[in-house]
């Protein structure tokens, strides 16, 4: 009967249970996290080696992957690789011993979200996958996706529709700052002191007027104006 309550509440969203996918070959680590989360519960499926592991993150939908490196059959990095260029957003825990700096920067740059070094706290762990699985879904990775608006933080590459928009420096941080924000109501001064040098000159006409060449760029009408207030991206390219 709790089973089947708990699927009513679901199709409702008043109830949505988190799915986690932990790629790990230690046996004894996997079975041990895989333990933990069901103690939060957590729901988890768990895999050995690192294609069956794409094949889940690709096919499967998980509001988490925590992911070991050193995997057999491909690694952790030619997984996130794969998962962001196919534009899998879920959020990845890089979870490995692999504690080198230059290590961590290929992780993050690969796609991750995060990354931590074993041995680790449980507790930690736990912190961290609830502090992932908070975050909105067009803010994942390095991506930024607003329909059919997609911007590259990594990278700072924009395209609508695939198509890639040239933009200039400041047109691209208003940008990114707004989508990190989306739906939110931005204020002129909050663009200024964000995007421009505390020590700049800036009016609020520059803001209006790198808004009008960036609404003219994109082709879209995302990034509204709300009069008295200030701007605000919606994520409908309609």
């Amino acid at each position: 009967m709790i089973s089947i309550f708990q699927l009513d509440f679901r199709r409702l969203g008043i109830i949505r249970l988190m799915r986690i996918l932990v790629v790990e070959d230690e046996h004894r680590v996997a079975t041990s996290i895989k333990k933990g989360l069901a103690q939060e519960k957590y729901a988890t499926d768990v895999v050995f080696d690192g294609k069956m592991g794409l094949d889940l993150a690709l096919g499967e939908d998980y509001d988490l992957i925590i992911l070991d490196l050193m995997l057999p059959g491909l690694d952790g990095l030619q997984i996130c690789t794969t998962l962001r260029k196919r534009n899998i957003q879920t959020p990845i825990l890089i979870l490995t011993a692999r504690g080198q700096i230059e290590d961590r920067i290929k992780g993050l740059d690969s796609g991750a979200d995060d990354y931590m070094i074993k041995p680790f706290s449980f507790e930690e762990l736990l912190a961290r996958v609830r502090a992932l699985t908070r975050r909105p879904k067009n803010h994942l990775g390095s991506m930024l996706v607003a329909g059919s608006l997609k911007i590259d933080t990594i990278t700072y590459e924009v395209r609508v529709q695939e198509k890639p928009i040239a933009l200039t420096n400041k047109e691209y941080s208003v940008l990114e700052y707004l989508a990190r924000n989306m739906g939110k109501i931005i204020t002129k001064d909050q663009i200024i002191n964000h995007v421009w040098d505390y020590d700049s000159n800036v009016l609020q006409n520059t803001v209006e007027v790198t808004v009008k060449n960036l609404r003219k760029r994109l082709g879209t009408n995302q990034i509204q104006t709300v009069r008295g207030f200030g701007y605000k991206l919606i994520e409908s390219n309609v």
